[in-house]
């Protein structure tokens, strides 16, 4: 009997409820089922839901509604809680769903993107205690918070929406950074290639600033090395103590 049941609420479509249940009562268990699930999903991902919604009304939001209930249907959650129904939803759409037609090519990576942002806002990761917040960055070792997640996509996940949807990615990947500050409020910024290596070689924990922006300065072509090293340490410096007062870098220690 709970597996038909389930089974009926999984894909009304597809299975057929328990016989001696009223049709009324089964109604109210899969709107109940159905809608929550939805509503949890499109408010994890909201750019996503509208690229799926068909912009001349004409079809309404059948694609939408179809990919939602084949993961309600397909999907065996590993987790009961409905925080991460987006974490679920996610890894659906990455290795279960598969492509389909009309899909944009960025899906994947858009739908990523969404995520970071629920899965930093609910992280129970803390910032460590016992940093300096101010000092100096080239003579201390700046420790980044691991409330941070520096990303690349292929796509400007960052700007796509129903007005921009490219269809090829550009030459260039594009190199976010997401993180949660002090006050708990998750933030974006786009940082290039020079920023997230730097932000690598920090992750250690154990070099300081000036020696972070010495190792920086032996990966870069031979040309750059010559011209910029003054630059290079200006610039890392800048970069440092931007970092550091929006939580990026959760602090200081000698």
């Amino acid at each position: 009997m709970q597996r038909a049941f389930a089974a009926h609420l999984r894909a009304p479509d597809r299975c057929a409820p328990p016989p001696s249940i009223e049709d009324r009562r089964m109604g109210i268990y899969r709107d109940l089922i159905y809608n929550n699930i939805e509503s949890f999903i499109a408010g994890g991902f909201p750019v996503l839901r509208s690229l799926f919604s068909d912009s001349d009304g004409a079809g309404g939001d059948e694609r939408w509604h179809e990919m939602v209930r084949d993961f309600v249907y397909r999907h065996a959650s590993r987790s009961p809680y409905f925080l991460q129904i987006s974490e679920e939803f996610l890894h659906y759409l990455q290795h279960e769903r598969g492509p389909r037609a009309g899909d944009p090519p960025f899906l994947l990576e858009l739908a990523h993107y969404e995520w970071v942002e629920l899965a930093l806002d609910v992280s129970e990761a803390e910032m460590p205690s016992g940093l300096l917040q101010d000092g100096d960055v080239l003579e201390r070792v700046p420790v980044v918070s691991p409330l941070v997640w520096s990303l690349s996509y292929a796509f400007p996940v960052h700007r796509i929406g129903p007005a921009y949807q490219p269809q090829e990615p550009p030459p260039t990947p594009t190199f976010l950074l997401v993180y949660r500050d002090r006050d708990d409020e998750v933030g974006f910024m786009e940082i290039n290639a020079v920023t997230a290596r730097l932000l690598q070689l920090a992750e250690g924990g154990e070099s300081s600033g000036r020696r972070l922006l010495e190792k920086l300065a032996q990966e870069m072509p031979q040309g750059m090395q010559q011209s910029s090293g003054d630059e290079l340490v200006e610039f890392g410096r800048q970069l440092l103590e931007k970092l550091l007062r929006l939580g990026v870098i959760a602090g200081l220690r000698h």
